[in-house]
């Protein structure tokens, strides 16, 4: 029996009528009429009520026989984030979406859930309408559909990105999931401008980009970020090429503009999906805040800021090292410990722009590396370094495949890493909803309204908030604010 993870068919029909933007990504709009599907949003006029199916994914509806509407085109809708009712089908799309099925069977994928592929499928199928090889295919199809809409690469270069290493190939699945061959879209769409690769990235409103950058920019990486009042730009490395990637927002659509620059296509997907997890474009806050209204104070932080997201960290590796950086120091004096890390230990990057041409050093370069030498205490060095080999032993990673519990477990193994770190790493590192450092300072002080909880009732306050306390945690932390410019020490997030 199917019981799709997607919202009920009352909600569809009012959402689809209303032209929604909070449903785009949870459901998609199938018309027999025309053999297309749409997302909620689309412009076309609205079809007959008989003639529409409702499906959770862009993958159900593709293997149902429906092809992608040209105008209000599937591709750029946000991927849903409520999947976490189901565990394991959750691990399974991460593992999905960090490529696991590119070079591998679909065996595979199961084999790592600790499943039959029998199962597996079965499950997909009856939440998401869809195999995982389905899912896997339709998403790389919807990518380059989008790439030769809104770019002007080759399509030899777009069938890379997209995952195929033949043309030919390439050529006959866009036919069969799209309806027409690469060339007609392209030709169909008309000709795009030259230079450097700007795509799309839609979310669900509302998203408050001026806040997030705030937030990056006081924890950024010198030599290896700009963060303004209107932009975020990095330099990024991929199979061995630096390029810079830069990130708006559109002024009049609920999207951000992501400018690629020369980076090799193979890297695309990794490069939006990061893009995506950094300003947490998949996040549904109308479930979020539904949770989260229960508790007055939170109720208040979401009505100042509704548009309050999880600002997430570019690598994993990246995170904790500036996490174990900012550890009893205010930020000023974290960020001048990361300039001095980034100088002296990681790679220089020649032909890149000042103040853009470092790489963050990789963790086998820090295993041994003399810490001390830069102003880092010796304990925290040790940590530091200690993380470093974790990671490149693959003993801790930040593939947020893994359970909070689970990587919360591995991480306060290593020395140094309390539960507080460990949290902070999943939130900002993973994205993980359910993070929740509940032995930070800012939040026992804000909760407690003037009096210090303990980390245990802190906790316990959290409970009605699973499984989106990470949200609940930035919020807290922002209603602290005033508190924390009148003594910036105080708070214990303030460096991390």
């Amino acid at each position: 029996m199917q019981t799709f993870l997607m919202p009920a068919h009352v909600q569809c029909e009012q959402a689809r009528l209303a032209r929604d933007a909070r449903f785009d990504g949870l459901f998609y709009t199938a018309v027999r009429s025309t053999g297309i599907y749409c997302r909620p949003v689309c412009p076309a006029p609205p079809p007959k009520p008989e003639n529409v199916s409702y499906y959770p994914t862009a993958a159900a509806a593709t293997a149902a026989g429906y092809r992608p509407c040209l105008r209000c085109r599937p591709e750029l809708s946000p991927d849903d984030a409520n999947l976490l009712q189901d565990q394991t089908l959750h691990q399974a799309l991460v593992l999905l979406n960090e490529g696991i099925l590119q070079e591998q069977p679909a065996t595979a994928l199961a084999q790592a859930m600790g499943l039959s592929a029998r199962q597996l499928q079965r499950l997909f199928v009856a939440k998401l309408g869809a195999t995982p090889a389905q899912l896997h295919t339709t998403r790389r199809l919807l990518l380059a559909k989008q790439l030769l809409t809104e770019t002007a690469l080759p399509v030899t270069q777009i069938a890379l990105a997209a995952g195929f290493n033949s043309l030919r190939r390439f050529n006959s699945a866009f036919l069969d999931g799209c309806g027409m061959p690469p060339s007609a879209l392209r030709k169909q769409h008309g000709a795009v401008a030259g230079g450097e690769p700007v795509l799309r990235l839609a979310y669900r409103p509302p998203l408050d980009f001026s806040l997030m950058l705030g937030f990056l920019r006081r924890r950024s990486l010198p030599g290896i970020e700009c963060i303004d009042d209107s932009s975020y730009q990095r330099v990024v490395v991929a199979n061995g090429v630096a390029s810079l990637i830069r990130v708006t927002a559109d002024p009049k659509r609920p999207e951000l503009r992501l400018q690629l620059g020369t980076t090799d296509p193979r890297a695309i997907p990794a490069i939006v999906a990061k893009v995506r997890r950094v300003f947490d474009l998949n996040a549904d806050l109308h479930t979020v805040h539904a949770c989260l209204q229960q508790e007055p104070l939170l109720a208040r932080g979401i009505a100042e800021r509704p548009g309050l997201r999880i600002p997430g960290g570019w690598d994993g590796f990246e995170v904790a090292a500036r996490a174990v950086l900012g550890q009893q120091v205010s930020v000023a004096a974290a960020t001048t410990l990361a300039r001095r890390l980034v100088d002296r230990f990681g790679e220089h990057l020649p032909g890149m722009p000042e103040g853009l041409d470092r790489q963050f050093p990789i963790p086998a370069a820090l295993v041994e590396a003399p810490l001390e030498s830069i102003g880092l205490p010796r304990t925290r060095a040790a940590t530091l370094r200690a993380i470093a080999r974790a990671c490149a032993e693959q003993r801790l990673d930040f593939s947020r495949a893994q359970t909070l519990e689970s990587f919360v477990h591995k991480a306060t193994a290593l020395p140094g890493i309390g539960p507080w770190t460990a949290h902070y790493m999943a939130l900002r590192a993973m994205g993980m909803p359910d993070a929740f450092p509940a032995g930070d300072l800012v939040l026992q002080q804000v909760l407690g309204e003037g009096q210090r909880l303990s980390e245990r009732e802190t906790e316990r306050r959290s409970q009605l908030w699973r499984p989106w306390r990470a949200y609940a945690v930035l919020h807290l932390w922002h209603l602290a604010v005033p508190a924390e410019k009148k003594n910036p020490k105080t708070a214990t997030e303030a460096s991390a």
